[in-house]
């Protein structure tokens, strides 16, 4: 995984909530094991119609918003276990996902990925949803050592939690096995020691 220290990025405004798993990655996508190529097919059944046509009025597909920051409604990744859509919404190139609630199983899939999911107030969501569809241009911060997001233009900062082994992960680029080969001595020594 790569190291996560700050991001500073623009956003993509998708203020819909209860967006489920089955959403972000449709379940017919999920024979494959390998995490690449999951991207094309994220929000799929949103982003085409049921010809496989385009919907130009879907968020991904408007020209207007980019960036590597979703923010999302309210309960975001609810629904099935599946780890694809963390998959997804890395390989798509997000790096930040921000909403007001996860669900937990998402969240922590997200974090096993590389993915930041950074929990905010309802307020806070808002404003930032409210800014982006007024500038579509703006800037996002997020700062994982300071546990930070900060959007300038509007004046607005909020802390926000994680779980401290999982932000050593992220801030080291490691992934679980990644930190276990980190305090391999460490082991070796408790071992000796018993």
């Amino acid at each position: 995984m790569e190291k996560f220290k700050t991001l500073e990025a623009r956003a993509i405004p998708l203020p819909v909530e209860n967006i489920d798993t089955d959403q972000i990655i449709p379940a017919r996508f999920l024979k494959a094991t390998d995490r690449i190529g999951f991207g094309k097919n994220l929000f799929k059944d949103w982003r085409h119609y049921k010809d496989g046509s385009l919907n130009d009025e879907f968020v991904l597909n408007n020209d207007v918003f980019h960036g590597s920051i979703l923010v999302a409604g309210s309960n975001f990744g609810c629904g099935s276990s599946r780890e694809h859509a963390a998959w997804a919404l890395c390989d798509y190139g997000f790096k930040v996902v921000v909403s007001s609630f996860f669900a937990d199983i998402f969240k922590g899939n997200a974090l096993n990925n590389g993915l930041l999911p950074v929990q905010v107030s309802e307020d806070f969501l808002q404003a930032l949803l409210k800014g982006l569809s007024e500038d579509p241009k703006m800037i996002i911060s997020v700062n994982l050592e300071q546990q930070l997001i900060t959007v300038a233009r509007l004046n607005l900062s909020e802390k926000f939690e994680i779980n401290p082994y999982k932000k050593l992960c992220l801030l080291s680029g490691y992934d679980d096995m990644d930190y276990l080969v980190s305090i391999l001595d460490d082991i070796k020594e408790y071992e000796e020691k018993r």
